[in-house]
């Protein structure tokens, strides 16, 4: 039963997240908040929701290696599921996107990630000092983007507001605010399903909210990205998954848990410290070739990230 409850909350989560940002976004189109400022906070914050809300219950709970482990665990399977298993099916020609400045941006938020885990306990001003670096990173987006523009043709302002995911400049006010109650009904609801569930199967199977948040949490939640991406590499169309990976795991360190501490501590249990934290960053820099050497992700490489996926699961259930 308890993996029915969890299948449940995972598609609530998905779905109710699917409706936040349909119904952000053309709000914020509508009221007139320029569509770059949308694509960069309203469609981001919005596809995290589900980790968020995730991270968020888990803390409120006294969970806190579910809110960790959902952060960590999705980063990790972020760059070796969501571009291994895409990669053995076709090549992703990363080569053609330019991500050097956003990937040294993710190693940084990395690092400092680290850093403060090394305290022992991510408290309100970990918070605060995230949340400044997310607001650092999200103002040199802009400000790169701006300038990129005006190296080429001005957009016309209907072609920008269809570049944002979830954008429909035909959808009434009324559906507007359906998508957004739904989403701010569904999120808390699913995650709250995922939660309680995740620490009965722990319990039963008498293994820590870590394992369960590194693992089964983890790869629900990030499970949307990989889809996403294989479908693209099936269309020959994944040369954006490289920087979608990149903004995804500097969303999740520095957003969900800089939001989740502001609102209540989380400790940090040694495991992550030990093995875990140090995984996530070894997997990241592992882009290094892809990213400043212009490779692309062959099917060899998507083989060698799948199995080390794979192996890091197997070393933490054991």
């Amino acid at each position: 039963m308890e993996w029915l409850l969890i299948s449940l909350g995972l598609v609530i989560l998905l779905l109710a997240g699917d409706a936040l940002v349909r119904g952000a976004v053309n709000l914020a189109l509508r009221i007139g908040i320029p569509a770059l400022i949308v694509s960069l906070t309203v469609v981001a914050f919005g596809t995290s929701a589900p980790e968020l809300l995730i991270s968020l219950q888990a803390a409120l709970k006294n969970a806190p290696g579910i809110a960790i482990g959902n952060v960590v665990g999705s980063n990790i399977a972020n760059v070796l599921l969501v571009l291994g298993v895409p990669a053995m099916l076709t090549v992703l020609h990363t080569s053609g996107s330019d991500t050097r400045r956003s990937f040294i941006s993710m190693i940084l938020a990395t690092l400092l990630f680290i850093g403060l885990a090394a305290c022992g306990t991510f408290t309100f001003w970990s918070g605060v000092i995230l949340l400044g670096a997310l607001a650092l990173m999200l103002a040199d987006a802009v400000h790169q983007t701006h300038k990129h523009r005006k190296g080429v043709a001005a957009a016309c302002v209907a072609e920008d507001d269809e570049e944002v995911e979830g954008a429909d400049p035909e959808m009434r006010w009324w559906k507007i605010i359906v998508f957004l109650l739904l989403g701010l009904i569904g999120l808390p609801l699913g995650a709250d399903l995922m939660v309680d569930n995740a620490e009965i199967i722990a319990r039963r199977y008498g293994v820590s909210d870590t394992v369960i948040g590194l693992t089964l949490v983890a790869l629900g939640t990030s499970l949307p990205e990989l889809a996403t991406t294989l479908m693209a590499a099936l269309r020959r169309q994944a040369d954006v998954a490289l920087g979608n990976v990149i903004g995804s795991n500097m969303f999740n360190l520095l957003a969900i848990i800089g939001i989740t501490s502001v609102i209540h501590p989380i400790t940090v249990a040694p495991d992550f410290l030990e093995f875990d934290l140090w995984v996530m960053l070894g997997a990241s820099l592992l882009l290094v070739p892809f990213v400043f050497m212009k490779k692309d992700i062959t099917r060899v490489w998507g083989v060698i990230f799948t199995l080390l996926y794979v192996s890091f699961v197997l070393i933490t259930l054991t």
